[in-house]
C-alpha cells in the first residue's frame, strides 16, 4: 500500500487456536521490500530472523461453549523505520519450523496475525515542517543580534551571555528543518539523529537554568566561571551520556536491522524498564534543586530590597520595576521547567508503552508542538532581554542620593546595563565618614 508518513513504528499481534508454553519463543524469518511504482520489481530493503517470546491468555472460561476461541498474545515489538521515503513497502514474514533444532516447537497453533502501524501523519508533518521552517530564521537572526550586540561591547563577554549563546546554538540545531530533506531520501538515521539534536538541546536547557540560577543567587561567592558549577552540569553531562548509549543501544542497530528491538529479550525489558524509571527520578530530582535554588535567589532578593527606600524616588521606581520583571521571568523559568520535565518522563513512558500491556501513556500532537513552541519562545525572550544594552543608570543616578545620604549604592542591573548580566544587581553600603 502507498504509505504517506515519515516513520513508523509496527508492532504484531498473534492469535494462537493451540495452548502456547509459557515464555514460548517465536522464530520469525522476516524480509521488507519497497518500490516506487507498481510496475517496478521489489528492492529488499532489509532481511533477518529475529527471536520474540509469546505471552498468551485464554481471557475466556474454557468450558465446552467457548471451544474454538483463540489465545490472545501480547504485543510484540516488531519493526522500526526511521524514514519512509517510498511509495510502497512489501513486508514477507516466515515462521519457520524445524523440530530437530526446536525451531517454533510449542507455539501452539498460529491462526492470525495482525499488524499495528504507529506513525506520523501527514497533517502533523505540515504543521511541523511549518513551524521549524518559520523559527529556524527566527532563532538564527536574534540570536546574530545577541552576539553583535556583545561584540560591540569593550568588555570580554561573561560567562551567562557565553551560555545564553550556546543556548540559542543548540535551539537553533535542534530547529533546522532537516525533515524536508528525508521526504525524497531514504535517511534511515533521521530518529537517530532526531535524538541525537534533543539530547544536546536537554543538556544545554538543564546546564543554562542551573548557571542562570547561580549567577544571581548573590550570595558574595566568586562566579562568572564555568568551574564554579560543574558539580551541578556534571551529572547532566553524564546523564546525557548514559542517555546517548542507552539510544545507540537500539537506534544505532536498527541502521541496519530495523527489526531489531532492546524490548525483545527478558534482560533488554527489564534494562529499559530501569532506565527510564531512573530517568524520570532524576529529572524529578533536578525539578526540586532548581525550585531550591530560585527559592534562595528571591529570598536574596527581598534581602537586599531593604537599601531600596533610601533611593530616590525615579531611582527606587526603577529598580522596584527591574526587580518584578526579573521575578516574573524568574517564576516562567520554573514554569518552563516543570513543562520540560513532565514532557521528559511523558516522552520516555511513551516509547516503550507498547510494551507495556495495558499501561498506556498517549503524547497529544498539540502538547508536542506546543512544548516545542514553549522552548523558542523561551529562548528567543532570553536573548532578548539579556542583550547588552548601552544605557546607563548608575553614572547619573548615583549622584541622586547625595554625599550625605548616608551611604553609597551601587546598583548593576542584569537586563538592561553595559557592564553584563553577572548579578540583577549589586547593593555595596559604605557608610558616610563625619
Amino acid at each position: 500500500t502507498e504509505v504517506e508518513c515519515l516513520c513508523a513504528v509496527v508492532a504484531m499481534v498473534m492469535l494462537v487456536s493451540c495452548f502456547a508454553a509459557d515464555g514460548a519463543m517465536v522464530t520469525i524469518d522476516v524480509g521488507l521490500a519497497y518500490r516506487d511504482d507498481t510496475l517496478s520489481e521489489w528492492t529488499e530493503m532489509a532481511h533477518s530472523i529475529e527471536q520474540r517470546k509469546l505471552n498468551c491468555s485464554f481471557n475466556t472460561a474454557k468450558t465446552f461453549e467457548n471451544e474454538g476461541r483463540y489465545y490472545e498474545c501480547d504485543l510484540l515489538p516488531f519493526m522500526e523505520v526511521g524514514s519512509v521515503a517510498h511509495k510502497y513497502y512489501l513486508l514477507n514474514i516466515r515462521l519457520p519450523v524445524n523440530e530437530a533444532k526446536k525451531i517454533n516447537v510449542g507455539i501452539g497453533e498460529i491462526k492470525d496475525i495482525r499488524l499495528v502501524s504507529i506513525h506520523q501523519n501527514g497533517g502533523f508533518t505540515k504543521v511541523w515542517f511549518a513551524m521549524k521552517t518559520f523559527l529556524t530564521p527566527s532563532i538564527l537572526i536574534i540570536m546574530i543580534w545577541y552576539w553583535r550586540r556583545i561584540t560591540l561591547m569593550t568588555r570580554p563577554p561573561v560567562l551567562l551571555e557565553k551560555v545564553i549563546f550556546a543556548l540559542g546554538i543548540s535551539m537553533t540545531f535542534i530547529n533546522i528543518p532537516v525533515e524536508w530533506f528525508s521526504v525524497g531520501f531514504n535517511w534511515t538515521w533521521m530518529l537517530l539523529f532526531g535524538d541525537i539534536r534533543q539530547g544536546i538541546f536537554y543538556s544545554m536547557l538543564l546546564s543554562f537554568w542551573i548557571i542562570f540560577c547561580g549567577e544571581h543567587l548573590m550570595d558574595q561567592t566568586e562566579r562568572n566561571r564555568f568551574s564554579v558549577y560543574w558539580k551541578q552540569v556534571g551529572p547532566i553531562v553524564f546523564g546525557s551520556f548514559c542517555l546517548f548509549i542507552f539510544d545507540m543501544c537500539e537506534r544505532g542497530v536498527q541502521l541496519t536491522n530495523p527489526f531489531y528491538s532492546i524490548w525483545a529479550t527478558d534482560v533488554g525489558t527489564e534494562l529499559a524498564m530501569a532506565f527510564i524509571i531512573v530517568a524520570g527520578i532524576c529529572a524529578c530530582l533536578y525539578f526540586l534543586f532548581l525550585c531550591f535554588m530560585v527559592f534562595q535567589v528571591f529570598r536574596n532578593i527581598s534581602g537586599k530590597r531593604s537599601s531600596l527606600p533610601a533611593m530616590s524616588k525615579a531611582r527606587r521606581l526603577h529598580y522596584e520595576g527591574l526587580i518584578f520583571r526579573f521575578k516574573f521571568l524568574m517564576l516562567v523559568t520554573l514554569t518552563c521547567a516543570a513543562m520540560t520535565v513532565i514532557f521528559f518522563i511523558i516522552s520516555q513512558v511513551n516509547e516503550g508503552h507498547w510494551h507495556w500491556g495495558d499501561h498506556t501513556v498517549q503524547v497529544n500532537s498539540a502538547f508536542f508542538t506546543g512544548i516545542y513552541g514553549m522552548w523558542n519562545l523561551y529562548v528567543f525572550a532570553i536573548m532578548f532581554l539579556y542583550a547588552p544594552s548601552h544605557k546607563r543608570y548608575g553614572d547619573e543616578q548615583s549622584s541622586d542620593a547625595g554625599p550625605n545620604s548616608g551611604e553609597d549604592i551601587q546598583l548593576t542591573t542584569t537586563i538592561t546595563h553595559v557592564d553584563g548580566p553577572t548579578e540583577i544587581y549589586k547593593m555595596t553600603g559604605k557608610e558616610s565618614q563625619e
